[in-house]
């Protein structure tokens, strides 16, 4: 309950990050050109990853909202369309694509590389729960009422899939006061290539934390 309630802290977190955003960019490793696509989180839209993308852009990389809408269906929904957008992209660029996904964005991003992992050069999580189901996040009930589906179908289909490894490098960026998603949740100990990082933070503040974007030109490389 005391970290749900440091949620709040979001709005501090976005002005700390704009008094240092100027610094951040010069000091940042630069891409070339890559894409990098960006998944929002439940109920959120490609506005809510905006400053990130916009971030992205100042140094060196080429980052793309979804462009799928709210985040808020059936996770399995987005599979399929995503896929899509991956191959087209891929094709166009000629090379692998980079995924940063953000909560749940975070999830169906591994999801994607589990089954393109010719396709995706690499994922980056940002307090993403990995295992636990929903159970770990304190919007569990609101999930199971917009998909319609029960902690255990939701489980029992996730271990199904997990029974393919994802062997795409996965770098993982959590926070132990995240009042949203359990920080245990975020620790992937199955993986074969995969990192974690701790940041200090609240959930809804990752996507304009500077400790993120601190980290995400190392990552993104």
């Amino acid at each position: 309950m005391l970290l749900r309630m440091l949620e709040g802290r979001a709005g501090m977190e976005a002005g700390l990050l704009l008094a240092q955003l100027p610094l951040l960019r010069l000091q940042a490793k630069r891409g070339n050109g890559q894409v990098v696509l960006v998944l929002p989180g439940f109920m959120a839209d490609d506005g809510s990853t905006i400053v990130l993308r916009h971030y992205l852009n100042a140094i060196g990389y080429r980052a793309k909202g979804w462009g799928l809408g709210v985040n808020r269906r059936k996770m399995l929904d987005f599979v399929g369309p995503l896929t899509e957008l991956v191959r087209q992209i891929v094709q166009q660029q000629q090379e692998k694509l980079r995924l940063v996904g953000w909560s749940r964005g975070g999830i169906l991003a591994r999801e994607l590389a589990r089954e393109n992992p010719d396709l995706i050069d690499r994922v980056i999580t940002i307090g993403s729960p990995v295992r636990g189901g929903i159970e770990v996040a304190s919007i569990g009930r609101w999930v199971r009422q917009e998909t319609g589906m029960s902690a255990a179908v939701l489980a029992a289909m996730m271990k199904q899939r997990e029974n393919t490894p994802i062997t795409v490098p996965i770098r993982s960026i959590y926070s132990k006061s995240d009042g949203v998603v359990a920080w245990k949740a975020c620790i992937d100990e199955v993986s074969p290539d995969v990192e974690h990082f701790e940041i200090r933070g609240s959930h809804i503040g990752m996507g304009t934390n500077v400790e993120v974007f601190k980290l995400l030109p190392d990552l993104l490389l």
